[in-house]
């Protein structure tokens, strides 16, 4: 039976698939920070990966507890998928049911997916009736003007008797005319208590929240109420935050000495020049961009960001240099 999985801790904080951002430097950048909380990647098309695109399974072994974000809407194309996403090593696979970008539209999967509860139990079984660990759904409150709980919670009752435990819920309304993925991202209301409604009628189910969280307060209200919570930008653009976490959310685990800012850039330096000895990559800014908010409201800030924003100057030598000019804490 699939049950949530127990080889790691639940998901109580965990960093959310953020397209073209969350690969797999991202990751381990992320990793470097917080040990325990789950990452997710970008989302990937079931044609990515029967196209034997390596380059979006890709991940570092340090990455773990990982799962990798699927979209697509055929229960067949989706279960050999899954035995593949398996294979490769990932501890969880996630059902895109909450993007609302017109791309995603056009493929029928995503966000407008919550239209169609049924079709999404068949992709769920299908899944699970393939693979061993946990399939998982993301999705939205609701669709367009839709703005009745009873929609969610069908949803959610319809999706979760074909055997899925764990939604993790964007609580917004996806606007799939009105509005762009970056204004989904804000101009929705944020409707919490939906949510938190979710996790009284599921009690048996997993329920992570996510949608505007920002400070370890918000984080510690909402456990109040749910299992666990999904960071999104904030993570991205404020990294930092999650240097507390392991202690905070995770202290029944092992626990490791909390990271300064210069023990997190130290790491990265080894796994920069571990990747440009691999040729992995060609520039390290392929990496380094996603760590331009790691010295944000810091002192020498901006200088940090301009220098690691300058593709055709920045090596991993100058960047060294650089660093030991910066008084970082």
């Amino acid at each position: 039976m699939n049950m949530i999985n127990s080889k790691y801790n639940k998901r109580k904080i965990s960093i959310a698939p953020m397209m073209n951002l969350t690969d797999r430097h991202c990751r381990m950048f992320h990793r470097q920070i917080t040990r325990y909380s789950w990452l997710y990647t970008e989302m990937f098309t079931t044609q990515a990966i029967l196209g034997n695109k390596k380059h979006c399974l890709d991940f570092n072994a340090e990455e773990h507890p990982i799962a990798f974000q699927v979209g697509d809407n055929e229960p067949k194309k989706l279960a050999k998928s899954a035995k593949i996403i398996q294979k490769w090593g990932y501890d969880e696979i996630n059902l895109n049911c909450g993007c609302p970008s017109n791309r995603v539209q056009n493929g029928f999967f995503g966000a407008i997916l919550m239209t169609k509860p049924l079709l999404v139990s068949d992709c769920i079984k299908a899944m699970r009736d393939s693979v061993e660990i946990d399939i998982t759904v993301k999705h939205r409150i609701g669709i367009d003007d839709i703005n009745s709980y009873d929609f969610v919670r069908d949803f959610v009752g319809t999706v979760s008797s074909a055997g899925c435990r764990t939604f993790i819920v964007h609580a917004r309304n996806a606007f799939l005319k009105k509005l762009n993925p970056k204004q989904n991202r804000k101009i929705p209301i944020l409707k919490y208590n939906f949510v938190y409604n979710l996790k009284k009628d599921f009690p048996e189910l997993e329920i992570i929240i996510n949608g505007g969280i920002k400070t370890k307060k918000e984080i510690d209200l909402h456990l109040n109420y749910i299992d666990g919570v999904m960071l999104g930008r904030e993570a991205y653009k404020n990294p930092f935050l999650m240097s507390n976490f392991d202690l905070n959310y995770y202290s029944n685990l092992p626990q490791y000495k909390i990271p300064t800012r210069i023990d997190i850039i130290n790491r990265m330096i080894l796994y920069i020049r571990q990747q440009l000895n691999n040729n992995k990559i060609k520039n390290i800014n392929s990496i380094t961009r996603h760590m331009l908010g790691l010295m944000k409201n810091i002192k020498g800030s901006n200088k940090f960001k301009q220098i690691l924003s300058k593709p055709n100057l920045l090596t991993i030598d100058n960047f060294q240099f650089f660093l030991n000019t910066l008084n970082i804490p």
